[in-house]
């Protein structure tokens, strides 16, 4: 199922979402990116590195036209992403090192800004419909612009943990993390929950209360929905 046309424009969301994680990133201090975040085992300057390397996978991804029909969509990219524990493992370990080498924090957040204004750029000028490659799928361009833009949003979050003060996510960046989130369980989610905390519960970052398992019945056992 393809939710491109559901919502505000992929490039529009993509703005959003990434002008949001940017305004927390320009913020960040020497001192602040080594508080703790919502991912294990990093701090913020770690998670602003994966950002960036998500971002730099974006931005080749909207340059490298796929010479066949899309097998995933804003969706099903995430139905199989659950990395296995030892190669999960070493990523965690590689990002800290990489970010760590960063003598001054200003550095990687300019790199950040940098690379997220061009992805943004790059989403704006790509035709929707144009069949692009990433890690070993197609996606239809509008498609990944989504999945880039639900990263963020989801990463936000993590973000945000340790920095009490700091923005949220966009409005945009959340409501897509919501289609994708329905659309993944097959239905819109019998919880009244608010767009960040079904992010949170649905990407196993909120555990599920007795009352939630009941509102969810036998889909209780899918979550979280991805991880």
């Amino acid at each position: 199922m393809s939710y491109e046309q559901e919502g505000p424009r992929p490039a529009d969301v993509l703005r959003a979402s990434y002008g949001a994680f940017d305004a927390v990133v320009t913020t960040i201090t020497d001192e602040r990116s080594w508080l703790s975040t919502g991912c294990a085992g990093w701090a913020v300057r770690d998670l602003v590195f994966h950002c960036l390397s998500d971002a730099q996978r974006g931005l080749v991804a909207l340059h490298t036209p796929a010479g066949r029909a899309p097998d995933r969509d804003a969706v099903t990219y995430w139905e199989d992403w659950r990395p296995e524990p030892l190669g999960a493992a070493n990523g965690r370990r590689f990002t800290r090192v990489v970010a760590s080498m960063f003598l001054h924090i200003d550095q990687l957040c300019e790199l950040y800004s940098q690379t997220a204004a061009a992805v943004v750029n790059a989403a704006a000028s790509a035709a929707p419909d144009q069949p692009v490659a990433t890690q070993g799928h197609v996606l239809k361009a509008g498609d990944l612009i989504r999945t880039l833009a639900v990263e963020a949003t989801i990463h936000h979050l993590d973000l945000v943990v340790s920095l009490p003060d700091a923005p949220g996510p966009s409005a945009e960046g959340l409501g897509q993390a919501r289609r994708t989130l329905d659309g993944l369980l097959g239905r819109p989610v019998p919880a009244p929950w608010d767009d960040a905390q079904y992010a949170r519960v649905a990407t196993g970052r909120a555990p599920l209360s007795d009352t939630d398992r009941d509102r969810l019945g036998a889909d209780a056992a899918r979550f979280p929905l991805f991880a």
